[in-house]
Parts: C-alpha cells; structure tokens; sequence
C-alpha cells in the first residue's frame, strides 16, 4: 500500500475513534456508491453527519481541509443522497471535515462542523 493510502487508512482511524469519544454513533465507515465514497456516516444529537477525513503528514501550504473542493462536496452529497435513499430515511443532515496533521512530532486533529453546504 502507498504511504500516501496507509495515512490516510490511519487518518480515519483516528477521526474514527476521536468521533465515539465526542458521543458519536458511528453508523458506516467507506461507503460507496458506485465509484464515490465518503469516509465516516454518523448519527449526533439528531442529525446524520457525513464526515470527510483528511489527512497530511504537514500543514505546510495549507491545512488538509483546503483540499475538499466545490467538486469533492458534490460527490460527498451525491454519496449521502444515495445513503439516505437506500436506508428511506429523512434526517437532518450535516456535512463536517475532520483536518488531520500526523507526523513523528505531532498529531493534530481539528473538526470542521457545516463545513460545506449541500449545492443546488
């Protein structure tokens, strides 16, 4: 596996573990539809989170968040849509990003709430 795929791995393991910690009901890891995925669906407080991990060894030119773009929301949303489709569910629904910097000396994680709103 790529080192870029086994931080990532890591990434979410940790976002995983940080979310049950916060009271978070962890309800999918890495679900798919068709050739999209997102990386954690959760149940908080009343709403269903869908949350994007990433993760860098540095926060150099910018911290990871950055990188969810305006197309990246779009396929996060495409994702959710098909999730709550398939479960027949109508929750209201949040769209977070948790930022990870690990690395030898540290290991940072800070959790965008709303982060993005669903485009129409």
């Amino acid at each position: 596996m790529a080192d870029h795929n086994e931080l990532g791995k890591k990434g979410e393991q940790i976002a995983h573990d940080f979310l049950i910690e916060k009271g978070y009901k962890i309800l999918e890891r890495n679900y798919r539809f068709r050739h999209l995925e997102v990386d954690i669906i959760a149940e908080h407080k009343g709403y269903l989170v869908v949350v994007e991990v990433k993760t860098r060894n540095s926060d150099f030119m910018a911290g990871p968040e950055i990188t969810v773009t305006k197309q990246k929301q779009k396929a996060i949303v495409k994702v959710a849509n098909a999730y709550i489709h398939d479960k027949d569910i109508d929750p209201e629904t949040r769209f977070d990003i948790i930022s990870i910097i690990l690395n030898t000396r540290q290991k940072q994680i800070e959790h965008f709430y709303d982060a993005f709103y669903p485009l129409i």
